[in-house]
């Protein structure tokens, strides 16, 4: 499926990346801020654009979702330090997302609340139908956010679905990941030494991984009967307890510090989810807490370090004030330039130079186009008090007030400023706004240009997977030849190789089952293929062998170092006859299509062998000398030259061994050396009429041991290069 993912980088969105990945869908993210360009998980196509992009409709076209998940309440894009701030670009941001959604994609939406939408003391859990009552204005927001949804949801006949998570918790990485109650308690343990706790609050917590499970079981289905869900573990847990767990496992001396307040016992019901879904939550509070602690131990400095630097009080002070500082600074430049311009003044009073020269007006005008209206009254006003000042030194007030030439030069100042001010901020104002629209229509068209290299990419990837679909029915047939090989032998080598070659991975092992306890290794390509061992006892191997049993292919979901990524058995009838195993996949490579792929190429395997099989017993009589195991030279030699050609590959380990006895002896030699030697191992002659022994899966010191019992048995060995004795291309 195509999932849209929108949300600001965080850990909840980084694992749901992982596990939509892993299960084989493609995931494209909108970011929802073009400039900051956070880390995030791969994903097939990225788009950093924000929520109110005039190309929302573009990019949600271009996507074509089959579902839309919104963080919501864990989108990183929204600070709520400054709640009040936050809240109109958060609604606004929603409803402009869901009427893009509407017009576009009428598919499943995804959006995701938070228990924040409750507070208060309930005796019993929570279920979807209580009303809000939380406190504060990211719980109106969210609250708010939920209602918007369920409108659009009835009156559009849409299908949204909104889900509460319940406390959710996550190890952080670093200082900036501390956002839940668990991490916050193992800082402030390390940072102050004591864990404040309130005594009444209880509730109930949900690991991360817990959430992304619950939450992708909303993306598989195909079917639910509600549009809201409360997610929760049912784990509950006091405050109290938590910090009492979170004390013992961070293993330092600290207290805990209580205190009371409104919160009491708040737990979410997910009911709900469990009865129609069947998902119980696998996290472990305890174990949680122990490894959240160890982790944060391990790495104390990332997370005291991010403490706050202690600025100098000035250095404070202007970051708390600076606002004002902007507002204030042209009024003290206009007061600093306003003194030499009165002196200036004083100066051409009188002279004959500069009788008709009027400084004051200069100064007017000079503030009133630098920075117009404002400025230019302020200035207006000093220079009216400094020529009265200057006035009185000759006459007195009265006398000024009383002349008329007084008021026409006032008269003049203002007129002249606040004109050339106006004029000036309707030029700014046209200036601004030109270069608004111009910054407007270039973002545009930058918008444009990357929604549309996304859809080029798109279509390339698109255009490939069409074309290998295409191939498909030629890469079966090319598989299906190189399969008909006349020996099991070679058939296998042929398939090691092959299977390599497809699923894109160097380590390759195929292992015969030789009872219903173990399996011994026939070909690996490479050492990390080797790296279980020559043989293994497959039945201890539990998540394996449960595969193994339904004829299914077994995908290493939890990553366990101990197995291989994927894993396949080929059948004779209802019983295990071998089982691939692959290491070093890509995740793209662990999803059910190729699980499928892999399924049919063993099918194909399978045949091949089972009809070698057939078609070496038909030749039994022939093969061998009369009433031994002996090869004769032909069918030996077509063996040595398959493993030669193998083992230069690096699919196979072996080693030939020539015997040193008489060709009466042979059926003596046969008779005594077979106890000695293993099924897989084969005795035959070569063309130049001695007898050879050639050890599979043998390395030359594992060979040491099989001469010295033909030395014990009075047979002389040595070690032969296959090279040596086999020409035949």
């Amino acid at each position: 499926m195509n999932i849209l993912l929108a949300g600001g980088s965080c850990s909840l969105i980084n694992s749901m990346i992982l596990k939509l990945r892993k299960e084989g869908h493609r995931v494209c993210l909108l970011t929802g801020d073009k400039y900051r360009h956070n880390k995030y998980e791969r994903v097939f196509e990225k788009y950093e654009f924000s929520y109110d992009c005039e190309n929302l409709n573009d990019i949600l076209e271009s996507v074509n979702a089959d579902v839309t998940i919104l963080m919501g309440a864990f989108d990183t894009n929204y600070h709520w330090d400054g709640e009040e701030r936050e809240t109109v670009p958060f609604i606004s941001h929603l409803v402009n997302i869901l009427v893009s959604y509407s017009m576009t994609n009428k598919k499943r939406l995804i959006f995701l609340s938070s228990d924040e939408i409750y507070n208060g003391n309930y005796t019993e859990d929570i279920k979807e139908e209580e009303p809000f009552s939380g406190a504060g204005i990211r719980a109106d927001a969210l609250s708010q956010a939920e209602e918007i949804c369920d409108n659009f949801r009835i009156n559009r006949s849409l299908d949204i679905i909104t889900l509460r998570l319940d406390h959710l918790y996550n190890i952080p990485k670093e200082r900036k990941d501390v956002n839940n109650i668990c991490a916050d308690m193992c800082l402030n343990c390390m940072r102050d030494g004591h864990i404040k706790a309130r005594t009444e609050h209880t509730f109930s917590l949900l690991c991360e991984n817990d959430a992304v499970e619950y939450i992708y079981q909303f993306v598989k289905t195909s079917h639910h009967k509600y549009s809201l869900y409360n997610l929760s573990s049912n784990d509950v847990v006091s405050e109290l307890k938590l910090a009492t767990m979170v004390q013992k496992a961070m293993g330092i001396e600290s207290n805990i510090v209580t205190f009371s307040d409104s919160n009491g016992r708040c737990v979410l019901s997910g009911n709900r989810f469990e009865e129609e879904f069947g998902v119980h939550a696998f996290g472990n509070l305890e174990k949680n807490i122990k490894d959240m602690a160890s982790y944060m131990k391990k790495h104390e400095a990332a997370f005291l370090k991010g403490e706050e630097l202690k600025l100098p009080w000035w250095k404070m002070l202007y970051e708390k004030w600076k606002w004002l500082i902007k507002i204030l600074f042209p009024f003290f430049e206009n007061l600093v330039c306003f003194i030499p311009f009165f002196m200036m003044n004083n100066r051409t009073v009188g002279s004959e130079y500069f009788a008709n020269l009027d400084p004051f007006l200069l100064y007017v005008l000079l503030f009133a186009i630098v920075y117009g209206q404002q400025q230019a009254t302020f200035s207006a006003i000093l220079a009216v008090a400094g020529y009265m000042f200057r006035q009185m030194y000759t006459r007195s007030g009265f006398e000024v007030l009383i002349d008329y030439n007084t008021y026409v030069w006032i008269a003049q100042l203002f007129i002249l400023g606040l004109v050339v001010g106006y004029m000036r901020d309707q030029i700014r104002i046209m200036r601004l706004e030109s270069q608004e629209l111009e910054e407007h229509l270039h973002r545009q068209i930058v918008d444009i240009r990357d929604i549309n290299e996304s859809n080029v990419r798109v279509k390339e990837v698109m255009e490939q997977q069409l074309i290998d679909h295409k191939d498909s029915i030629g890469k079966i047939y090319s598989i299906t030849a190189g399969l008909e090989q006349r020996m099991p032998d070679e058939v296998i080598f042929y398939a090691v190789e092959m299977l390599g070659k497809l699923m894109q991975t160097k380590d390759v092992a195929l292992y015969n089952v030789v009872n219903k306890d173990y399996a011994r290794i026939f070909s690996a390509s490479s050492q990390k293929a080797r790296s279980l061992g020559n043989s293994i006892r497959y039945r201890e191997m539990t998540d394996i062998y449960d595969a193994l049993k339904e004829q299914k292919v077994y995908i290493n979901k939890k990553m366990d170092e101990q197995y291989p990524l994927m894993a396949r058995g080929i059948y004779e009838g209802e019983e295990v006859q071998m089982i691939v195993m692959m290491w070093g996949l890509s995740w793209e490579k662990m999803t059910l299509g190729q699980a499928n792929f892999l399924t049919v190429v063993s099918y194909l395997i399978q045949n091949a062998v089972l009809r070698a099989q057939r078609y070496m017993q038909a030749l039994e009589e022939k093969r061998y000398s009369q009433n031994s195991r002996i090869l004769e030279p032909e069918a030996f030699e077509s063996l040595v030259q398959a493993y030669m050609k193998a083992k230069l590959k690096n699919l196979v380990e072996c080693v030939l061994i020539k015997v040193d006895v008489q060709n009466s002896e042979y059926q003596k030699t046969d008779e005594q050396m077979s106890g000695y030697m293993r099924d897989s191992d084969y005795m035959g002659m070569l063309p130049d009429g001695n007898l050879y022994v050639l050890l599979t899966n043998t390395t030359r010191e594992g060979a040491v041991i099989v001469q010295d019992r033909f030395e014990k048995n009075g047979y002389k060995t040595e070690y032969v290069e296959m090279m040596s004795v086999c020409h035949r291309e």
